[in-house]
């Protein structure tokens, strides 16, 4: 086996370790669409972890950022920047929300994919039909009727991270850029996705996957993320 073909392999072994069996599925044309788990089936398995930049990733799209990632059923990896807040705010999507009159929640920047979609991350222990369970406590959903629903309640930001696009890979190509060093995997939790400083999450992720015990995806594609 050639070096490059044995770093593929090993992207792709350190991907299906840290991976199990779901719900997300890509549509033709390339667009996230959710299904929703059968009960007791597969897809229930939470998975969520978290993609952390290396230092010289110099794709602007991903420079210095975290992205909560899932993947399931065999098909594309799909997920979120969690730390890109951009300048919209959440009361200017939805002027005629009375809710969010005077919130300052900004819309965060998900992913280079459909800028234009909302894409949104809730806390919760209740699967809902529609939205997708990242990790026992989180949700990540593109239904319109649930974001409605979550921004009816009194205090409609509350463990909600709204989105504008998200991030999608080709079959295979993150596996490559794993193999070839771009990113750290490490566990993911729902605090880190919903803190109030999002500006030190890639820092404190990086610290994260660095540290002795961190995920090192080529060395021990069998271990658990840290």
């Amino acid at each position: 086996m050639t070096g490059q073909a044995r770093r593929r392999s090993l992207g792709t072994r350190a991907l299906a370790a840290v991976f199990a069996v779901g719900a997300v599925f890509l549509s033709p044309a390339g667009g996230a669409v959710l299904r929703a788990a059968e009960p007791g089936g597969p897809e229930e398995v939470p998975n969520g972890v978290f993609l952390v930049a290396k230092r010289d990733l110099a794709d602007p799209n991903f420079r210095e950022s975290v992205v909560l990632v899932t993947q399931h059923g065999g098909r594309s990896p799909v997920g979120v920047i969690v730390n890109r807040p951009t300048p919209l705010l959440l009361r200017t999507v939805f002027p005629d929300n009375e809710n969010l009159r005077n919130s300052e929640a900004a819309v965060f920047f998900g992913g280079p994919v459909s800028p234009q979609l909302l894409v949104y991350a809730f806390r919760g222990t209740n699967r809902l039909e529609g939205a997708l369970t990242v990790l026992p406590d989180l949700h990540l959903s593109f239904a319109p009727a649930i974001l409605a629903e979550l921004l009816r309640r009194a205090n409609p930001t509350k463990d909600l991270r709204v989105y504008a696009g998200y991030s999608g890979w080709a079959p295979g190509q993150l596996q490559h850029e794993i193999a070839r060093g771009d990113w750290y995997v490490v566990r993911a939790d729902a605090d880190t996705i919903f803190s109030d400083h999002p500006e030190t999450i890639w820092r404190d992720m990086l610290k994260r996957a660095t540290a002795r015990q961190a995920f090192l995806p080529f060395k021990r594609p069998a271990a658990a993320v840290n």
